[in-house]
């Protein structure tokens, strides 16, 4: 005589959460911190990282570039299309940016819409301060 097959069992609600609870934190994490962020702790921190930011180059349109940091609130460049401008910080407050070893000193403001300008150069994303 065969025996009959058996009806799944419900499981209660908790049950299934201590199940998945050791799966689940590594799932919230990746989605609170977003793919950038884990991108670059994974590759141990900002510097060296390029970064996607938004960026605007004087009356133009915001276009999307990349942030590559040297050394995080110091030395970084701003790739915007096929140009490359390279920003220095000497820890005194003064700004340089420029291209092809031209560099001039900047004024460093933030806007309201959350994007951090260097006299007509700006940005506007997760950009790396410290």
């Amino acid at each position: 005589m065969e025996a009959a097959p058996r009806a799944p069992q419900a499981v209660a609600p908790s049950a299934r959460f201590r199940a998945s609870g050791p799966l689940l934190l590594p799932l919230l994490l990746v989605l609170t911190l977003g793919g950038g962020m884990v991108e670059r702790a994974v590759a141990g921190g900002p510097e060296g990282a390029e970064i996607p930011l938004e960026c605007r180059l004087g009356s133009g349109p915001w276009q999307q570039c990349r942030m590559r940091v040297e050394t995080v609130g110091a030395h970084w460049f701003l790739l915007v299309g096929d140009r490359r401008i390279e920003c220095r910080h000497d820890g005194s407050g003064t700004v340089t940016m420029g291209e092809g070893g031209q560099a001039r000193p900047v004024t460093s403001r933030w806007l309201e819409d959350r994007s951090l300008c260097w006299d007509g150069t700006c940005a506007r994303g997760e950009i790396p301060l410290d």
